[in-house]
């Protein structure tokens, strides 16, 4: 029976631990917008949560989709051709801090991030058109 009492309360203790350890999504996305940082460019501080990531993404989706309608395809174009070159891997592949991301959580990062390390961003992180169009032929 002691046996018994001290395997449980080793399992427990075990399980306990484990769970205690586990990073939260919030500080996954940061660690991994880090480890993003190095590839991208950008603020070392910037470590936008999924969140935030996907709203400054949408946000420079709604700008390309509105410059399109107005006219102005080839500055879209070379917007969108600047971000796919900032957001090729160059075999480096995923990041060990983004590995326990789901695909979509990760790629939303890694657009974010570069969209920051292209200078698209104002002093609050947020995707800021002006920014882009003025950093576009750097």
């Amino acid at each position: 029976m002691r046996r018994i009492t001290i395997l449980l309360a080793t399992t427990c203790l075990f399980a306990v631990g484990a769970f205690g350890c586990s990073k939260s999504d919030g500080e996954k996305a940061a660690d991994c917008a880090a480890a993003l940082t190095e590839r991208t460019g950008g603020d070392f501080a910037d470590k936008p949560t999924v969140s935030e990531a996907e709203q400054r993404v949408d946000a420079l989706d709604k700008t390309l989709a509105d410059m399109v309608r107005m006219g102005y395809e080839g500055v879209a174009k070379d917007a969108s051709d600047t971000l796919e070159k900032k957001t090729q891997e160059d075999g480096e592949g995923r990041p060990e801090a983004c590995e326990e991301l789901s695909d979509d959580d990760y790629t939303v990062l890694l657009i974010a991030k570069a969209i920051d390390g292209l200078g698209w961003t104002d002093k609050d992180g947020q995707f800021d058109k002006l920014n882009m169009v003025e950093n576009l032929g750097d």
